[in-house]
């Protein structure tokens, strides 16, 4: 690859903000048209329950799940995927200090995203682990920390990287929005484009998906964990005596 094409591919890439996603095509996969199938993130599709199917919605622990492809304004003829399958597991990822052994927005699971850049018919992809989870009514928040991307991003691994979505219930399109391209640190940062993100930090949902979608199990934050129990304290032991001085005598 040419330095000219490096170079216009990691500006599209930055602009669009997909330089740190999850996974979703093969690397590589060059000519791939925005039409054609993808092994990883095809078909696209929205989940449903059978709780759902039927009118009513599902309990459990919360999640975020489904495949889309979306419409990003800076990108309009590009093909972008996110691929989610995000799910709460409170208090399991220990934190120093924390007398509950972690957090109630711990989470499991992995992020996909596959850019195909139409105008130099290239398709960039990379994947992520998720580590935090936060849902409120159709809207959720998480992130996830990149453990594998394509050359061309493979400065994002090891980083972390937010996503919110809306599921729209089929009623509104769903929406989906990315921590980068757009914002930056508060504080700066020598790249606005790759600000650092914070555990379930992630913008509103502001682009909009074009095919596909994501549910969102909403769920209330778990309680709290009881507390460890302190050992018990053995009673101090008494202070050793110690012989009396003998007085020295003076007497003749």
């Amino acid at each position: 690859m040419s330095r000219r094409t490096v170079a216009a591919l990691t500006a599209t890439l930055a602009l669009t903000g997909l330089l740190g996603g999850g996974l979703a095509a093969p690397a590589g996969a060059a000519g791939q048209s925005p039409t054609s199938p993808n092994p990883i993130l095809d078909p696209i599709s929205r989940p449903e329950t059978a709780a759902e199917a039927k009118g009513g919605s599902a309990s459990g622990p919360a999640s975020v799940t489904g495949t889309a492809r979306i419409f990003f304004a800076y990108s309009p003829d590009d093909d972008i995927r996110f691929g989610i399958d995000a799910h709460s597991a409170p208090w399991t990822r220990p934190l120093p200090g924390s007398p509950f052994g972690g957090m109630p927005t711990d989470a499991t699971g992995t992020i996909r995203i596959s850019h195909h850049v139409k105008a130099l018919d290239i398709t960039v992809t990379a994947e992520g682990q998720v580590d935090c989870l936060v849902t409120g009514g159709p809207s959720a928040s998480l992130t996830a920390v990149i453990t594998r991307a394509d050359p061309e991003v493979a400065g994002w691994v090891g980083k972390r990287i937010g996503l919110s979505v809306l599921d729209g219930h089929g009623h509104e399109p769903d929406r989906l929005g990315f921590s980068w391209a757009v914002a930056n640190e508060q504080h700066g940062s020598s790249d606005p484009a790759k600000g650092d993100v914070g555990t379930c930090m992630a913008l509103a949902p502001f682009t909009t998906v074009r095919e596909g979608g994501f549910r969102v199990r909403p769920a209330d934050l778990a309680p709290l964990p009881p507390r460890p129990t302190a050992a018990p304290s053995s009673p101090a032991a008494p202070p050793a005596s110690t012989p009396p001085t003998a007085v020295p005598s003076f007497s003749r």
